[in-house]
């Protein structure tokens, strides 16, 4: 059976970028990607982790 997934955006401090993925990270998400914020001025990251559903 495939791996169900769940989702979060988690936006970007440019000065913490790091510590704020280091801290997801350790919380069982993976990096999918990191793209500009609505804004234009910002980082949005974009996370995944398995669900624990089958």
């Amino acid at each position: 059976m495939a791996t169900t997934w769940e989702y979060s955006t988690v936006p970007l401090i440019i000065h913490a970028t790091k510590q704020i993925l280091d801290q997801w990270g350790a919380d069982g998400w993976e990096l999918v990607q990191v793209v500009p914020g609505p804004d234009g001025t910002g980082l949005v990251a974009y996370l995944k982790r398995p669900t624990g559903e089958r």
